[in-house]
């Protein structure tokens, strides 16, 4: 599959899991292998804390195997949440 587009037109597309139909969130920031330009991964922001407040403390880091069709609006992913679900690096 060939698929060039630009982080910005990636980040305004909500991430949907085809297994349970959960709304993942919107793509907040992609890996990239620098050699390549090949897009590796694609990285959703995680649930809230509490009440939608104080942050996040995980993230969606999901393969861009795992990318069944991207369209206008959405991208269709194939993942098991609990394996993709990671601990945010502390910065």
């Amino acid at each position: 599959m060939i698929f060039m587009a630009r982080l910005e037109d990636l980040t305004q597309k909500e991430v949907i899991n085809i297994k349970d139909g959960a709304r993942l969130g919107f793509v907040s920031d992609v890996d990239i292998n620098i050699k390549t330009g090949c897009v590796i991964n694609i990285i959703v922001a995680g649930p809230c804390k509490v009440f939608g407040l104080f942050g996040r403390d995980s993230e969606y880091i999901i393969s861009w195997g795992d990318i069944k069709r991207i369209g206008d609006d959405i991208i269709l992913v194939d993942v098991d949440v609990d394996c993709v679900l990671k601990e945010c690096a502390r910065r």
